[in-house]
């Protein structure tokens, strides 16, 4: 796994995503990764910020345009993300 930057040259630290509901919300950009073959963000809403949640996403890249974000809909491949992450962040850190 390695740190990338895709989207933080194009969004900055945050990016807007369309809620269920149709709404637009902020999402901070925490992380950006590769692993394996593919790319992926940690991004966290205010709300995900006070219960300490991070929000996965496959980061897809089409022929040249912008860098759009994918839910990650199998629970193993959201697993090996979150682990990936939770190992990156914390690298150095006494695990228990």
């Amino acid at each position: 796994m390695k740190r990338i930057s895709v989207l933080s040259p194009i969004y900055g630290t945050e990016v807007d995503l369309i809620g269920e509901a149709g709404e637009t919300e902020p999402f901070q950009i925490v992380a950006e990764f590769q692993l394996g073959d593919r790319a992926y963000a940690g991004l966290q809403s205010q709300s995900m910020q006070k219960e300490d949640e991070i929000a996965f996403f496959r980061i897809v890249m089409n022929d040249g345009s912008e860098p759009e974000l994918e839910s990650i809909e199998d629970d193993e491949e959201w697993e090996d993300v979150s682990e990936a992450y939770d190992d990156f962040m914390f690298e150095g850190d006494d695990q228990p």
